[in-house]
């Protein structure tokens, strides 16, 4: 995510816990009661099941027609990511629309990157008669007013894409984060080996850990991956057990890529020695590349990790200079969050083929574990990336092959 944000928090299964949490919290749908003989929950929906053509969501068609009130959906900003506006919303409509929804059922807003509007918003959408709200919080001081304010009015609440984790019911939609980081973890790896560095000297520019939950389940997982550990931030001089030894560990205080592209060309200079990188998204990944390329530094000589599979990182993984991405298929994760709802909006429990695991808050943060809804990312390299991010149009052939060439295109399977 962000910049880009990727987005989030640790996704530990524990189905007994969701499961349960689920049913006991259906208790509280007293004014949204459903009559008996209404529609049940499709069985075929479930956490695999939604597609790029949005065909799963027809079957939820007799849930809305059983379910009451409002569902609000509310963004977290359009400058953090591009992807809240050319992704997430029109998805939201179209997931809506092929559900069966009217357009009086459902509201998507924008909260514009300022906290008081996101409370404002959601404030708005439960006068509004909203019995099911979708927010993706800026972060956690909001999260929590908001979900106060939800729960005190029996509005129940899903957390989209980054946790919220204090109250009940609050449900979180995400990828596994743990799991983001742990491809990026592994595709660093992978990379360190094909471009054969010699005795890597590592630097590693965190996300926003400051403000960012799933920032530290990131770090968890590709510190899992590489050294062994958990923590995050390490403390430099840690080596692993090839040898490898860290240089560097730094946060990027609210995903600021400009203020990693300055913490990394300060430890560059401090550090000549670094001669490999880990980033927590292609935007930061992106800024230390821009230093690189300052200082003269060739294609696949230092690699650089990322996720969010932006159009920029598609275009350093082909040049040779970021060694891939995770791909977190938004379609899927708007539908998931669409069909949860609806399920919450018809007084339902969600199915445990959907609500398949549980995030809890970074170690030592306060917070209780939340029912969630994890998809699986999928890491994006040169030899796939045909076959992912271009097949589902994420990323649009035309506009990559014209940044890169048409040649690079060509070698990697890509048509524009």
């Amino acid at each position: 995510m962000t910049a880009q944000r990727g987005k989030r928090s640790s996704g530990r299964s524990r189905l007994g816990l969701a499961t349960a949490f689920a049913a006991g919290t259906m208790a509280v749908v007293a004014a949204g009661a459903v009559p008996a003989g209404a529609a049940s929950v499709p069985s075929s929906v479930t956490v695999s099941s939604f597609k790029v053509n949005f065909a799963e969501m027809s079957a939820l068609k007799p849930l809305v027609s059983s379910g009451k009130g409002l569902i609000g959906v509310i963004l977290p900003d359009t400058t953090s990511s591009t992807r809240y506006v050319d992704f997430d919303a029109p998805y939201f409509h179209q997931a809506f629309t092929k559900a069966g929804y009217a357009p009086s059922q459902y509201k998507i807003d924008n909260a514009q990157g300022v906290d008081a509007t996101e409370l404002s918003l959601a404030q708005a959408d439960i006068s509004l008669g909203a019995s099911v709200l979708i927010f993706d919080p800026l972060d956690s001081t909001v999260g929590a007013e908001v979900q106060s304010y939800a729960a005190s009015h029996g509005v129940k609440l899903i957390s989209y894409d980054r946790a919220t984790f204090v109250g009940t019911p609050t449900y979180y939609v995400s990828f596994n984060n743990v799991t983001v980081g742990k491809l990026i973890g592994g595709g660093f790896n992978s990379c360190v080996a094909a471009w054969k560095i010699k005795k890597p000297q590592v630097f590693e520019l965190d996300g926003g850990e400051d403000t960012d939950p799933n920032a530290v389940s990131f770090a968890q997982g590709y510190n899992s991956v590489i050294w062994g550990t958990t923590q995050t931030p390490m403390t430099a001089g840690r080596t692993n057990s090839k040898g490898w030894v860290l240089v560097g560990d730094q946060i990027t205080p609210g995903w600021v890529n400009a203020t990693g592209a300055t913490i990394f060309q300060q430890q560059y200079t401090a550090h000549p020695n670094i001669n490999a990188t880990v980033e927590a998204n292609d935007g930061l990944a992106n800024a230390v590349i821009g230093d690189l390329k300052a200082d003269g530094v060739k294609p696949k000589t230092i690699p650089t990790t990322g996720q969010d599979a932006t159009l920029q990182g598609m275009e350093n993984i082909l040049n040779g200079y970021q060694c891939g991405s995770v791909y977190k298929p938004i379609y899927k994760e708007t539908q998931a969050a669409v069909a949860l709802a609806t399920i919450l909006r018809a007084g339902k429990t969600p199915p445990k083929a959907l609500l398949n695991g549980t995030t809890s808050p970074p170690p030592g943060k306060p917070g209780t574990t939340q029912p969630a809804v994890l998809l699986t990312p999928t890491w994006v390299q040169t030899s796939n990336m045909n076959k992912t991010v271009i097949s589902d149009k994420f990323i649009s052939a035309t506009s990559l092959c014209t940044a890169v060439g048409t040649s690079v295109c060509k070698a990697a399977g890509i048509t524009p």
